[in-house]
């Protein structure tokens, strides 16, 4: 048996984490959904970018958008839009069979809201009810404005996937926000079922450090915030709050690991695959991992709910002057400047080409 597949039967949900036209086109995303154990799809302003600069496949959608007035953000959520509709209804199946827990597909909200609250609350109702399907998350960065934006998005009724968090207490953030939205909707009397997923991004972690590390300590960051992440996770689903809501038929908001791919090229191309088993989570990574660990033959262990490991070397990085909870605030702010670069870029790109085919018809 492939390890995507052992893996999915030890409870983690494997979730790619990359969208293209040309994915869709060819058939890629199909087979990775039918052969290796794909449950969902992720997506971001760099992946977008990076899909409608290397390909044609959008040429002719720009071309004809252009045609109607479409220009800027209206025109890439036109073009990202069906590209996510199409996703959400290859995974329609597995939504239905999961009951709802798996089958999801993610849109962000344009990432120069990163800092807007009331901005980013109309853009996810906006882009929810325009994408107008059950199984698509709307995608909000974890920074104090977003949080608040996700509160109110969850009360509204709106699925999320809070993105950008770093930090164990990013997490418990996140987390809480969910609550609010839920523990609101119970108060007023409205079905408490509301999914999240609440993505913790891993391998920046050790790209951070790996200048001013020594070698036993070179990629451990990021595993050993995340074991102390998954303790806040475990914590969270068994706090009585939390469970007086599961009692009104809440969900549990879901963990999961993104930023899986591994960065090091001295690293095994699997490393936080085979770091972060954990049951009732999610993995999102890119074409490149999970083809990594498909040719493997068995899945890897299951993480350890003992933290000491985790502890002890986070009090090894503190001692050369690695705070956690700083050095995730620089992570996020780092983060939502990367994706405004990528989305400043993005928009360019549809800029010129859409000069470039109108010129040459």
């Amino acid at each position: 048996m492939r390890a995507t597949a052992s893996l999915r039967d030890l409870g983690q949900s494997l979730w790619l984490d990359n969208i293209t036209r040309d994915l869709l086109n060819s058939g890629t995303l199909k087979h990775y959904i039918d052969e290796l154990s794909i449950t969902g799809v992720t997506s971001n302003p760099t992946i977008f970018d990076h899909a409608i600069k290397n390909s044609n496949a959008y040429d002719a959608a720009i071309l004809e958008g252009a045609k109607r007035g479409k220009t800027g953000e209206d025109l890439f959520f036109e073009l990202a839009i069906a590209d996510i509709q199409r996703a959400a209804d290859l995974l329609s199946d597995t939504h239905t069979a999961t009951n709802g827990l798996d089958g999801w597909v993610s849109l962000e909200v344009p990432p120069s809201l990163a800092y807007e609250t009331e901005g980013t609350i109309a853009a996810a109702t906006f882009l929810s009810r325009r994408v107008n399907r059950p199984n698509v998350f709307i995608k909000i960065p974890g920074t104090l404005e977003g949080l608040q934006a996700v509160e109110e998005a969850i009360f509204s009724g709106v699925p999320i996937n809070i993105t950008l968090l770093f930090s164990p207490e990013q997490y418990r953030s996140a987390a809480k926000a969910y609550l609010q939205g839920i523990e609101r909707r119970i108060a007023a009397g409205m079905p408490s079922v509301v999914p999240s997923v609440a993505s913790v991004f891993i391998s920046r972690w050790d790209v951070a450090v790996q200048d001013r590390v020594s070698e036993e300590l070179r990629g451990k960051l990021g595993v050993s915030v995340a074991g102390r992440v998954y303790a806040h996770y475990r914590e969270v689903l068994a706090d009585p709050r939390w469970q007086r809501a599961f009692n009104f038929g809440a969900l549990p908001q879901r963990l999961l690991w993104a930023s899986t791919g591994t960065k090091d090229p001295k690293a095994s191309p699997t490393y936080y695959v085979d770091a972060l088993a954990t049951p009732f989570s999610i993995n999102t990574m890119p074409d490149a991992t999970l083809k990594a660990l498909a040719d493997k033959n068995s899945a890897p262990k299951l993480m350890s709910t003992d933290t000491s490991t985790a502890e002890r070397v986070l009090s090894d990085f503190a001692g050369i002057g690695v705070d956690v909870e700083t050095l995730g605030r620089e992570l996020q702010d780092a983060g939502a400047r990367s994706f405004q670069k990528s989305w400043d870029e993005l928009m360019g790109v549809l800029m010129s080409k859409h000069a470039e085919l109108t010129l040459a018809r």
